[in-house]
């Protein structure tokens, strides 16, 4: 069974370069207004790992969503690496840093900031890049420590988790690339880019077609900027499903996204 009490790993020695003099701090609780649990004010980036029985070589960044002002910790992150624990693969959370938050319910400052939202979530998009970099240099450094191949190592994002995710597919070194990607309803248009990478990873690509924010035409964009570049992109859209399922139960065909996910990564990577 994976660990009760799973590893915690700080990203950087001291503070993250680039935002040294926030003084904020991290906070959690549930949110009403998300009917979930989110983690805010992030400043000190870290991976939370988890670790299979079994580790079959392949492992996992995965970036939950929030606006940049929030994480969806459980059904964006924690519940989809203990799913993905049962096949064999080894999980890392990403907490990135976010868009820093004045009161207590980050899902209530996001809906009355109206247009303010996207200049201020976009100010953290390069923060969040970087740590979704900096995530992947160190699974691959430390790769033998958890039984990775080194060339078996991805990075999954759900909503502005997803541009992180995107943003590495864009912006990597060879120490930090993903060999396979899994954005999931992204906001393509935040993600730095300057045309898809000459050994760009192959990416799995899945969104709701009903969409509250509009997000599933980013999909498509994605996909299609792939497919333009002879690059190998697989692409899943749900007539129903919304924003950010993640993992929760809507008695919906897209609660079963995730069985589509395993068996695309079983193709890329056959164990």
């Amino acid at each position: 069974m994976t660990q009760l009490s799973p590893t915690v790993i700080s990203l950087y020695d001291g503070p993250a370069p680039g935002s040294e003099s926030w003084t904020h701090s991290e906070q959690e609780n549930f949110s009403q207004e998300w009917q979930t649990r989110v983690v805010f004010n992030v400043v000190t980036p870290t991976l939370t790992v988890f670790e299979p029985d079994t580790p079959n070589g392949t492992a996992v960044v995965i970036c939950p969503g929030g606006g940049f002002h929030a994480l969806s910790i459980d059904s964006e992150g924690f519940d989809v690496a203990q799913r993905l624990n049962r096949e064999g693969i080894t999980c890392f959370v990403l907490k990135y840093r976010l868009f820093p938050c004045q009161t207590n319910s980050p899902a209530a400052e996001v809906r009355q900031k109206g247009e303010k939202f996207a200049s201020d979530a976009k100010t953290v998009v390069p923060l969040g890049m970087a740590d979704g970099l900096a995530a992947m240099r160190y699974v691959r450094t430390h790769a033998a420590d958890y039984g990775i191949d080194p060339e078996c190592i991805g990075i999954m994002g759900f909503s502005a988790g997803g541009t992180v995710a995107g943003s590495v597919m864009y912006n990597y070194t060879a120490e930090s690339k993903p060999n396979f990607a899994a954005p999931i309803y992204l906001a393509y248009e935040w993600v730095p880019r300057h045309g898809v990478p000459a050994d760009a990873p192959p990416i799995f690509v899945l969104a709701a077609s009903d969409d509250q924010l509009g997000l599933a035409p980013h999909s498509v964009a994605l996909y299609n900027d792939w497919i333009a570049a002879g690059k190998a992109a697989e692409l899943h859209l749900y007539a129903q499903g919304g924003h950010g399922f993640g993992m929760r139960t809507q008695n919906l065909p897209s609660d079963s996204w995730i069985e589509l996910f395993i068996d695309w990564l079983g193709c890329q990577f056959p164990t």
